[in-house]
């Protein structure tokens, strides 16, 4: 005889425990002060299984971002030449769709109490590269120049990038990201250079 499922709140699997785990300790000791190890004590999981979810401590906050950065890489690879900014820019749109409060939301919205300030510079400017790249081939594809096309990588992935961020530290209640990321679309385009 099996027993009936447990009533109230799911049981969370280990890598939400994990990244729950990590960020309680983040926000009480900081991110440099914490270690794997203290994290699994937390989480009630071993190390091991620590290393089955994420590469490093790191990765506790970026590995959501990452699989949606890696969605649209492949995406972007797989647009025809003659596909336009539209299709581009809703692909990109695609990365910030639907986003939960996360760790790395978290993570954006208290990175001074985390100690995290230079870890998200450091861990965004490589987020930041790889997007960049997809988004500059994807107009190199197109018949964009290639000075033209690594501007448009740059500033398309900063967009993205940024919509998260102040989406993040607005607060996940005010608002959805697509809608910043569409306004930071339109700012590319009308940033005054010079006067």
């Amino acid at each position: 005889m099996t027993s009936p499922p447990r009533a109230g709140r799911p049981r969370a699997s280990s890598r939400e425990t994990l990244a729950e785990a990590a960020c309680e300790l983040f926000l009480e000791q900081g991110y440099e002060n914490t270690s794997v190890a203290e994290i699994t004590q937390r989480a009630g999981v071993s190390r091991s299984s620590f290393f089955n979810y994420f590469s490093s401590k790191s990765d506790v906050l970026w590995s959501g971002l990452d699989a949606r950065i890696g969605a649209a890489v492949d995406s972007l690879g797989a647009l025809a030449p003659d596909a336009g900014g539209a299709v581009v820019r809703e692909v990109l749109e695609g990365i910030v769709r639907d986003f939960a409060p996360d760790p790395l939301a978290l993570a954006l919205r208290n990175a001074a109490a985390m100690g995290l300030e230079d870890e998200l510079v450091r861990d965004r400017g490589v987020r930041h590269a790889r997007l960049s790249a997809a988004i500059a081939d994807a107009a190199r594809r197109s018949g964009i120049g290639e000075i033209a096309a690594d501007i448009l990588g740059a500033a398309y992935a900063a967009a993205v990038l940024s919509a998260l961020r102040v989406w993040a530290e607005r607060g996940a209640g005010s608002g959805a990201p697509e809608a910043l990321l569409r306004d930071a679309f339109t700012g590319v385009h009308d940033l005054p250079w010079a006067k």
